[in-house]
């Protein structure tokens, strides 16, 4: 039954001392809950860091698309003796020069480039946050795990007090003391358990706000199950817009699009042009008498002779790659609307088990063993009916967590598959 998976205004002092583990938040009744720990997480994690930076990489990435290659300069020393002196000095320069358009469909490749890599950016955050509130709700299920088991060790003692009494006065046999001894002794090995279970979470939740281990955690302790207010037709219309996964898979059909086009363009030429100037230095080198210097132009183009193996395998395996991505979308579309549906129904009936067990079944299994109490004291009833009220009325409190558990796991899987977070 483990569940695995808005500070408004903060000093910028605190962000400093939760870097470094500095325990701010122990005392005083500054208590965060799950929206304000995700707004730190957001400033201090550094796998959220990490996919910001590639995106600021990204982006610097778009405007050297406008820029042809670098300018090539040659400098020749012609027909030299073996003291270096030149019949003529050449200086030349040649700059290659990509078909006119292809720049501009690279820019629009490298821009949807960046665009994934905010995405991904966005992606991380939302993962992030679902790890922080999911690591949020664990240590609350803890507290609440410990407080149940804390009044059922308190209902054992009541009923081994009772037991031992009734065998003190030989009207409960000595069976009934052991069981009640071993159920006590064994709830509160338990109760250890759960206890070792919230510092190994608190622990992992300190992880994700990137403080030390041992750093105290001042948190809101309260366990509130909220029905999901926004429909479900809503909320797939929601995840088809806005989900990062769906999102990125359309800019790499674009991309592969833009891509299919860059490839057919192969078929066009690039081009070279160049500029030479000479200074003739002797006579026998000149052209014409009294020349000493002399300019000259070039200009080249590339000739796609071996197209029907070049180019054109460019051309089809751009094709296949725009297919490829068309169908990924359509696959993620498919996918994200199956995996919400699923996630609200189970989310939607977690919750309305939970209020169910909160409004009725808890209360009439805390009665229920009042109940028994009573009638076990004034022998009508014996001690096995007694235990079992009593574990009755355990169950049904560990029911309760366990699909509140289940509604916040829920919650937390519908707004990753989402893609934002679900309206309070």
């Amino acid at each position: 039954m483990r569940l695995r998976a808005n500070l408004l205004v903060v000093l910028g002092s605190l962000s400093i001392l939760l870097i470094y583990g500095v325990p701010v938040w122990a005392g005083g009744d500054f208590a965060l809950n799950a929206g304000q720990l995700v707004e730190i997480a957001a400033e201090v994690n550094p796998q959220v860091k990490a996919a910001k930076a590639q995106w600021e990489a990204a982006q610097h990435q778009i405007l050297q698309n406008y820029a042809p290659a670098d300018p090539i300069f040659n400098y020749t020393n012609v027909d030299s003796n073996k003291d270096f002196n030149a019949a003529t000095h050449a200086h030349a320069f040649s700059e290659s020069f990509q078909f006119p358009g292809e720049a501009l469909l690279q820019v629009d490749e490298a821009r949807r480039t960046a665009e994934i890599a905010r995405l991904s950016y966005e992606a991380a955050l939302r993962d992030m946050r679902a790890g922080v509130e999911t690591g949020y709700y664990q240590v609350l299920l803890d507290d609440a795990l410990i407080e149940v088991n804390g009044e059922n060790i308190a209902n054992l003692k009541q009923v081994l007090k009772v037991v031992q009494t009734q065998y003190t006065a030989s009207q409960a046999s000595q069976a009934d003391f052991l069981a009640a001894e071993f159920s006590l002794a064994q709830a509160e090995l338990q109760q250890r358990q759960y206890e070792t279970n919230r510092v190994n979470d608190e622990v992992a939740l300190n992880q994700l706000l990137y403080r030390r281990p041992g750093s105290p955690l001042n948190l809101e302790r309260k366990i509130q199950v909220a029905a999901l207010t926004l429909p479900l037709d809503k909320a797939v219309d929601m995840a088809t817009r806005v989900r990062q996964e769906i999102l990125e898979a359309a800019l790499s059909e674009k991309n592969s699009d833009t891509a299919l086009k860059l490839a057919r363009m192969e078929y066009l030429p690039n081009y070279t042009l160049g500029y030479e100037f000479d200074y003739i230095l002797e006579t026998g080198a000149q052209p014409a008498p009294g020349v000493t210097q002399a300019h000259s132009f070039s200009i080249g183009f590339n000739l796609p002779i071996f197209f029907w193996i070049h180019q054109r395998e460019d051309v089809q395996s751009a094709q296949h790659s725009l297919d490829a991505a068309r169908y990924g979308l359509s696959s993620v579309l498919s996918q994200t609307e199956a995996n919400v549906t699923q996630l609200y129904h189970s989310a939607q009936f977690a919750n309305q088990s939970a209020k169910k067990y909160s409004d009725q079944l808890i209360p009439l299994a805390r009665q229920d063993f009042k109940v028994s109490l009573i009638a076990y004291q004034t022998g009508k009833v014996d001690f096995l009916t007694l235990s079992a009220s009593l574990q009755n009325s355990y169950a049904t409190r560990i029911s309760y967590l366990q699909n509140a558990n289940q509604f916040y796991a829920g919650r937390v899987a519908l707004e990753q598959a989402i893609g934002a977070p679900l309206p309070q």
